[in-house]
């Protein structure tokens, strides 16, 4: 999943409306943030392959810490934890626990065998939906299309900056997604490859910062 992730975040705006978007994005992408840091300190391994999926070329053959469901529930509690001593606002806490776990079910989902439930556990798991390559690309675009709706359902924008910026943030994702699905050409090396996912941690700033001038509150439809 790519923009899957997103979409996780944005919905769970509705279920925790006082919570900042900037951390309930970051927590469905946590995992991946790590995995670029845990790849560069050499505690995680990839390699490319092209046609080991129809969707990609990555072969995650070591990613345990950051990737196996154990270690999801691990970082889980850690960012939930986190979350609510500085807030104590347990909608919040809740969703970013559900958040951080959602990776790892929604790359079950997507994934080859390549999932780990422990670090250490040789059983890998994967249902393939990246063999399918037009399955994933509607599954993801209608979480997305889904998430969008009930997140500017749940907010309105209180200056251009919360109009603008929320828009321009989900055109960029679309626009990454279908560059992506698109592109024939090889994955990068993996030092390369692991230096250019962390412009990743630019999302939950960036999310952050126009969730701060859109105000919270379902909206309602007008009855006449």
């Amino acid at each position: 999943m790519f923009i899957g992730h997103f979409a996780v975040g944005l919905a769970a705006k509705r279920v925790a409306p006082n919570a900042s978007l900037g951390a309930l994005i970051a927590a469905p992408l946590l995992l991946d943030l790590l995995w670029p840091i845990f790849l560069l300190l050499g505690w995680e391994r990839v390699r490319i392959q092209p046609g080991i999926t129809a969707f990609n070329d990555l072969v995650l053959e070591h990613y345990p810490w950051s990737h196996s469901l154990v270690m999801s529930i691990v970082w889980a509690a850690a960012f939930a934890g986190l979350y609510w001593s500085r807030t104590r606002y347990r909608a919040g806490a809740i969703a970013i626990a559900a958040g951080v776990v959602s990776h790892w079910v929604m790359d079950w989902i997507t994934h080859r065998p390549d999932l780990p439930l422990y670090p250490g556990g040789e059983q890998l798991f994967g249902l393939g939906l990246w063999n399918a390559p037009t399955a994933t690309i509607a599954v993801e675009s209608l979480l997305l299309v889904g998430a969008v709706w009930l997140y500017s359902r749940t907010t309105r924008a209180l200056d251009p900056v919360g109009r603008f910026a929320f828009w321009s943030f989900v055109g960029l994702l679309a626009l990454f997604y279908t560059a992506d699905a698109l592109s024939s050409a090889p994955s990068p090396p993996p030092p390369a490859l692991a230096w250019g996912a962390l412009i990743g941690w630019v999302f939950p700033l960036w999310a952050w910062w126009f969730d701060r001038h859109r105000a919270a509150g379902i909206r309602h439809e007008r009855t006449s």
